[in-house]
């Protein structure tokens, strides 16, 4: 399972989700993540709307194996529904 969070430079909940993979890395629950600065790669809210099929309004925005999640909060539920520190920690 690979994870890629889009996010930008400041934003609290874009720690959290990079703070989240990298336990989830470091506990072998994921094959790894990619943090993705939409600012340094030029990439609009309006080019992740067309990936994603829906408006975006805020970031980060997560995809897991390339399946939109949501952002932080999506993805700590996520997390937590799939059980993946509670597996990895057993």
């Amino acid at each position: 399972m690979f994870v890629v969070i889009f996010g930008r430079p400041g934003c609290p909940f874009c720690v959290r989700a990079v703070q989240l993979a990298e336990k989830l890395e470091a506990a072998s629950a994921i094959d790894g993540f990619r943090y993705v600065d939409i600012h340094h790669e030029g990439i609009t809210k309006a080019d992740m709307e067309k990936t994603i099929g829906k408006p975006v309004h805020t970031v980060p925005q997560i995809f897991v194996d390339q399946t939109h999640v949501g952002g932080f909060t999506e993805f700590d539920q996520y997390v937590r529904d799939q059980s993946l520190l509670a597996t990895a920690n057993a």
